[in-house]
């Protein structure tokens, strides 16, 4: 028995030789297909001004998507508001701060990025501590990060400012499929709303958020990433189809809490609390 063929929730990639899949496809004689499960939609110039959020009254744009990027200078044009040149952005990858130079003259701005992780974007929000922020949402998002930030008491708006959608999947047949690769809980969301649980194969998921809705929809998850041995989805299926060509069983994967997270949050807590108490002056006697 082998795997022979995947579908990977992704765009196709420009380039087939320079993907991650292309030497994985030909070493394991797979047959891969790309197809985008989910689109994202900006929200209307309505649904923005229904959240009740004055965008000039804020100094910092947090950014963790190019979609809510585009959607927030596309309200901003639509509803004539200049954004001033002293907006400041922080953004969870270099990738998504480099696409600012779309809309804005990038050399010229205050513009920070984190390395993708969570840890890293809110310590760099709580560097900036002082300023009075928008939180750019595309729905559905985690609550990690607002609550978090509340949990914080710094002064953020979270706004909603694009939502993915289901793509059009009319066309295509599961059952041509062994492994379905899955990167967000959106995916999971649009898969099983639009097909049966029973019928779907089995799953490999990237990221804790995306394996959680997968394992809570009913999903058999034989791969999952990034872990220690798996910290690729290339990597990741590269270990299912091994192990089922060697007549090996595969777990299901399990979702694992990562404790260190939750101590980093407590030392953000108590570093802000220190910086209030010695900003705190004394009064005179």
């Amino acid at each position: 028995m082998k795997v022979g063929k995947i579908l990977v929730s992704q765009p196709k990639p420009a380039v087939l030789e320079k993907s991650p899949f292309y030497e994985f496809s030909g070493k394991y004689e797979l047959d891969i297909d790309y197809k985008s499960l989910i689109r994202v939609v900006g929200v209307s110039l309505k649904e923005f001004r229904a959240q009740r959020t004055e965008i000039l009254e804020h100094s910092t744009m947090i950014f963790s998507s190019r979609a809510a990027i585009d959607s927030f200078f596309h309200i901003c044009e639509e509803a004539r508001i200049t954004v001033p040149e002293t907006m400041k952005y922080i953004c969870n990858t270099e990738a998504v701060a480099l696409y600012l130079q779309k809309y804005i003259v990038y050399r010229k701005r205050k513009i920070s990025f984190a390395d993708g992780t969570f840890n890293s974007l809110l310590e760099l929000i709580v560097k900036h501590k002082d300023e009075k922020f928008i939180l750019a949402l595309t729905e559905p998002y985690k609550p990690e990060l607002p609550e978090t930030l509340a949990k914080l008491k710094l002064k953020v708006s979270p706004v909603v400012f694009a939502r993915t959608v289901a793509a059009d999947m009319s066309e295509l047949k599961l059952s041509d499929y062994d492994i379905v690769a899955l990167y967000s809980p959106a995916e999971v969301k649009a898969l099983v709303e639009n097909y049966d649980v029973a019928n779907i194969p089995v799953v490999a998921t990237f990221g804790e958020a995306t394996l959680r809705a997968a394992k809570e929809a009913g999903l058999k998850v034989k791969a999952s990433a990034p872990t220690p041995e798996a910290p690729s989805m290339v990597k990741a299926l590269e270990i299912y189809c091994r192990k089922v060509s060697e007549g090996l069983e595969v777990e299901d994967a399990q979702v694992h809490e990562d404790a260190n997270k939750e101590e980093f949050i407590r030392a953000q807590q108590s570093k802000l609390q220190k910086k209030t108490r010695t900003r705190t002056p004394k009064k005179s006697e």
